[in-house]
């Protein structure tokens, strides 16, 4: 399913990030996606137990041939478990995070008959749309527990992408310059991810095919520096983590079911923070 140029048709895409997602000029591409994650890697007593589930809202639209607008807000609920006083205690909140407003622009693009090749750079700002300030009976929550950050923040970064008829491959590098707000600051982020998508059905193409299935590969390797508080740097924050992500995605001529799971290959955290389990997305996405 490939063409030499993007067109209104939907296509294969990477699943765990967005900048990769084809959007022919005049059209709206919409994706939908639930997410689900667990982290309880806690070297400490209070035996944390983060977990977090929400949905996260994709809208593209296709300026010019080349330039893509894209508006992502999600919407979570967020809790953590842990020990205190002999007990186990929960601490939760639940609302729209943080929105991020992105901009793509096809620099180079080479088609030909069968594959092609484009390289995309990208920049954005992330608003700080989401409560950064929410309490419950124990007080002011915790910075990582709360749905937004309180900053504007900006991200850029270059995407790539391959694609011929039989498989897709997509590969960014993104930055992420984190700001602060009431005397904290979150570390900024740096991430490398690659995706693979290979159709497995039909093997060979042909006429009066309803849809295609691809099994798809990710990989996402993201580096946090320490939160900051007061001007200090947080030891118990940040560090690198190696996520390998197997999935699905079936697509059609207008839309797209889609699956993946995200899984802790490696982690080198710094001090105390919590390792994280898994991470799973799955939802949908049309051509409008």
């Amino acid at each position: 399913m490939c063409a030499t140029a993007v067109t209104s048709k939907a296509f294969a895409a990477a699943e765990t990030f967005n900048t990769a997602l084809p959007v022919a000029r005049g059209d709206f591409v919409y994706r939908q996606q639930i997410l689900v994650m667990e982290a309880s890697g806690d070297p400490t007593p209070l035996n944390r137990d983060e977990r977090a589930w929400g949905g996260v809202s994709v809208l593209g639209y296709g300026v010019t041939p080349d330039f893509t607008l894209f508006a992502i807000l999600p919407y979570l609920d967020k809790r953590v478990d842990f020990m205190m006083g002999g007990a186990r205690v929960g601490r939760s909140t639940s609302g729209i995070g943080d929105a991020l407003l992105l901009g793509r622009y096809t620099l180079l693009s080479d088609n030909v008959a069968g594959r092609t090749f484009r390289i995309s750079p990208f920049a954005g700002v992330k608003l700080p749309t989401g409560r950064d300030d929410a309490t419950d009976r124990l007080g002011r929550l915790p910075r990582d527990l709360q749905l937004g950050s309180g900053s504007w923040d900006g991200i850029a970064g270059v995407i790539a992408t391959w694609q011929t008829l039989d498989y897709q491959i997509d590969a960014q590098a993104q930055y992420k310059v984190n700001t602060g707000a009431d005397g904290f600051r979150f570390s900024d982020e740096a991430r490398l991810d690659a995706s693979f998508q290979y159709r497995l059905w039909p093997r060979t193409l042909g006429t009066g095919v309803p849809g295609f299935l691809y099994g798809v590969v990710e990989a996402n390797l993201i580096h946090h520096d320490r939160n900051r508080i007061g001007g200090l740097a947080d030891p118990n924050s940040g560090g690198t983590t190696l996520f390998l992500d197997p999935g699905l995605q079936y697509v059609t001529r207008r839309w797209v079911l889609e699956a993946i799971v995200q899984l802790p290959a490696a982690q080198d955290l710094n001090g105390t923070a919590v390792k994280s389990d898994y991470s799973l997305l799955f939802g949908f996405r049309v051509n409008l």
